[in-house]
């Protein structure tokens, strides 16, 4: 078992001393010391990190966190404090936080609490004071591992019993969250002035500012659980159809696949991201697999191949489509009957695909986050498409009424 102390801190050593001990374990062995941070007690997960300098706490509350110990890559956190109005849901999701430097203080104008505070609230396990650098290179190296958070009693198994918990949770490949995320009943969310139409959002695990996106296009929201049957969704009569962001392996969401392609036979128009956007990519009939360590963060580029331009853009998945980078491909799915597909987004850091569109279907998705409650805002111009989409479905509905009328007469 290899172990790291805390960095460094000659300006407040007795600060420090003072500090109740916390322990992060990885599953190679290696046991990281630092100090108790939020709630105490014991967490385990998968150890991911993301890069983001800001929105801490989008972070926190992004729902496809779930079962996962973030590691903050920016040194100074905490340092805004948190606010009820930047929770991007109901609750932190987060297993485990790990940060090298928490800050004692909130300051900002709007700071409702500290971050501490949160932690403590959600009962959020977390860590401060260890080498957070060093942790992200054994992470992009090695890959996400599972690791464990323990503080206060928990200590009191030792080192070696800890390790032992660690290496007996399950694996994220085949875990599915989607059912401890979704909402439980529908909710129907009306735009300021008319709606210009109606989109039944499947929530895999949404983030706020998704449905916030569609409403300020003056698009109707029937927000959906994941468990949605196809029949109950169509009886709203949407104009299109919207799958967010979640948790988990989408190998192991054969319901919502299924879900997604009676959406496809039924010819609606149909955007994704994230989760939805691999979950369209097996509806289609393409593999998904496990990144190495995965995109998290909020300065990821990502190349538009139809425009040709660079977009900053915010991530956070572990998993990505299997798909030919270059040139059309019919969907594998059912001999071909989704017709032609192409990889409309690639990641410059990786050449992930990060897009996909069809090219007989009003059907597209991204594997980022256009909503981006935390920022940037390069990809908002998404949800334009998905309103000029509803716009073109009740253009040509009408159309066909009238021209049925006039036959009629």
């Amino acid at each position: 078992m290899t172990t790291a102390t805390a960095p460094r801190d000659p300006a407040s050593p007795s600060r420090r001393a003072r500090r109740e001990r916390a322990l992060l374990i990885l599953e190679d062995g290696t046991v990281l010391r630092g100090s108790a941070y939020g709630a105490r007690g014991a967490r385990l997960g998968e150890v991911v990190f993301s890069t983001g300098m800001t929105g801490y706490q989008e972070t926190l509350s992004d729902p496809s966190y779930a079962g996962q110990i973030v590691v903050q890559t920016a040194p100074h956190i905490g340092n805004t404090g948190a606010n009820s109005e930047d929770m991007e849901s109901r609750t932190v999701w987060v297993r485990g936080y790990a940060v090298r430097e928490a800050s004692r203080l909130a300051s900002n104008f709007r700071a409702e609490q500290t971050l501490d505070e949160l932690l403590v609230g959600a009962d959020v396990v977390g860590i401060s004071d260890i080498d957070t650098r060093m942790l992200t290179r054994i992470l992009r190296e090695t890959g996400s591992l599972r690791g464990g958070i323990f503080s206060g009693d928990a200590l009191e198994a030792g080192e070696d019993a800890l390790l032992a918990q660690v290496r007996a949770q399950p694996e994220m490949s085949g875990s599915s969250f989607v059912d401890e995320v979704t909402i439980a009943q529908p909710i129907v969310l009306e735009p300021e002035g008319e709606a210009i139409g109606t989109i039944a959002a499947v929530d895999l695990g949404i983030k706020g500012a998704s449905p916030r996106s569609m409403l300020q296009r003056g698009l109707r929201v029937h927000l959906l659980p994941a468990s949605t049957s196809l029949e109950d969704l169509l009886a709203i009569q949407p104009d299109a159809v919207f799958f967010s962001n979640g948790p988990g392996d989408p190998a192991a969401a054969d319901a919502q696949v299924e879900l997604l392609r009676g959406v496809l036979d039924a010819d609606l128009p149909f955007f994704g991201i994230c989760f939805g956007n691999q979950l369209l990519g097996r509806a289609l009939g393409f593999d998904t697999y496990k990144l190495k360590f995965g995109h998290r963060g909020i300065n990821q580029p990502v190349l538009d191949r139809e425009t040709g331009k660079v977009e900053i853009t915010a991530h956070n998945h572990g998993f990505a489509v299997d798909v030919p980078l270059e040139g059309e491909h019919l969907a594998p799915h059912d001999g071909g009957r989704y017709g032609r597909v192409v990889v409309s987004h690639v990641g410059l850091n990786d050449d992930v695909v990060e897009g996909l569109r069809c090219l007989d279907r009003p059907v597209f998705s991204v594997q980022y986050h256009p909503e981006a409650a935390g920022g940037p805002h390069d990809a908002s111009y998404l949800f334009d498409r998905l309103a000029d989409l509803v716009r073109e479905r009740r253009a040509s509905a009408s159309a066909a009424d009238v021209q049925t009328s006039q036959k009629e007469s």
